[in-house]
């Protein structure tokens, strides 16, 4: 099912199809072209208004009363009813009780007794590739911990576990505007959804998992237990994929440019900042949705409610209203506010986590690795995701 075009459209509109390949693959000069047209341009092909610029976007992340998630965040009626309930997918008290069972591991406190756990793991990734030194970094390296440490953390079955990369990146795709990208990733999702209903069970789950809490949480009638499978979901995607994707991301940044990797290894106290700028850059999602829920002007624009409007983190993040020389990757910048975890209530639940295995990674990295000379990098064309699907790197120490 396709978005309904509001009656009456006000403001700036494009027939740029931000969602064929070739934008995908490189949506800068589209993001750059919605930028300058307004802070809102009406996307004519999918009957959805596009925000693009950082205070715009931040705006409608941080007003709820006014851009819910309950209708839900994508791009599609039907993944709007699929996903209906889920953190992600809800608003006020229904969101509050699910986020707090969600975050509660995924809190600094919680994870800090993780830290050396994780980082060990991360060395000693990192020195069994330097011995191979030519690599494939996203299945090699950038997997590895989201893989093996978080599947054990979240406590989900061994049994399809294996297919978890898969559903992470094709629930994702399913998030895009209706059309055949979209549809295709459809059924892959109903499997996922099969998984967590079926198999993310009591008996199955490992006792005192992450996901184990969530049906502990179900027990004492913090949330209904309908809500278990869709919240299981919440650990199943975003754990993976978008953590991978970020990995990848600095891999081939440093890649291509050697001199920033240079301050990073002559200075490792620049890996967090290095993390943000990363994020900032190459944010791995690159847009959501939120439906308009009462008539609201925004700077000088009327959206009425009962439409949706897409909030591009990607277009976003590199406003150069917001960031000087926004197209430019640098360690030292620190951008501390980039929206590349989203902001306001919905901020991602798992960015302390994420931040945790990229600065493991890359403390282990830097350590060691001079240099990353990149053979052949490999995109996918991915309606949400921005990543690598191969990269083919030598290791130089």
């Amino acid at each position: 099912m396709s978005i309904t075009a509001p009656a009456v459209i006000d403001g700036p509109q494009t027939d740029y199809d931000a969602y064929s390949d070739e934008a995908l693959l490189d949506p800068w000069r589209g993001y750059r072209m919605m930028r300058d047209a307004g802070p809102i341009v009406f996307l004519k092909k999918y009957n959805m208004y596009a925000a693009t610029r950082y205070a715009t976007v931040a705006h409608i992340l941080r007003t709820p009363e006014v851009f819910p998630s309950g209708e839900g965040v994508m791009m599609n009626d039907q993944m709007n009813q699929v996903l209906r309930g889920n953190t992600l997918c809800s608003d006020g008290a229904v969101h509050d009780a699910s986020r707090r069972i969600i975050v509660k591991p995924l809190t600094p406190k919680s994870l800090k007794p993780l830290q050396d756990e994780i980082q060990r793991e991360a060395t000693s990734l990192v020195e069994r590739l330097i011995r191979r030194g030519r690599i494939e970094a996203v299945g090699d390296l950038a997997s590895h911990l989201p893989v093996t440490i978080v599947s054990e953390l979240v406590g989900l079955p061994e049994e399809g576990r294996e297919q978890m990369l898969t559903w992470a990146s094709e629930m994702f795709n399913c998030f895009g505007p209706s059309g055949p990208r979209t549809e295709k990733s459809f059924p892959v999702l109903a499997e996922m959804m099969a998984y967590a209903t079926n198999q993310a069970v009591r008996g199955k789950l490992r006792p005192g998992s992450w996901a184990e809490a969530i049906l502990d949480a179900a027990d004492r009638g913090e949330v209904k237990p309908d809500q278990c499978p869709v919240m299981m979901i919440d650990y199943m995607g975003p754990s993976l994929d978008t953590t991978i994707s970020a990995i990848g991301s600095a891999v081939w940044l440093f890649a291509e440019h050697p001199e920033q990797w240079d301050l990073v290894r002559e200075d490792p106290a620049l890996i967090p900042s290095a993390v943000n700028e990363v994020l900032r850059l190459e944010s791995p999602i690159q847009d959501f949705s939120r439906s308009v829920a009462v008539d609201h002007n925004l700077e000088g624009i009327a959206l009425p409610a009962g439409s949706r409007v897409i909030t591009y983190y990607g277009a976003a993040n590199r406003d150069e209203r917001q960031y000087p020389d926004p197209d430019v990757f640098d360690v030292r910048r620190n951008p501390v506010d980039h929206l590349g975890f989203g902001a306001g209530p919905h901020a991602c639940a798992g960015m302390n986590l994420a931040k945790l295995e990229m600065r493991a990674v890359l403390t282990a990295l830097a350590s060691s690795v001079r240099r990353f000379e990149l053979h052949d990098a490999r995109r996918p064309v991915h309606n949400i995701l921005r990543g690598f699907t191969s990269l083919d790197v030598t290791l130089h120490t």
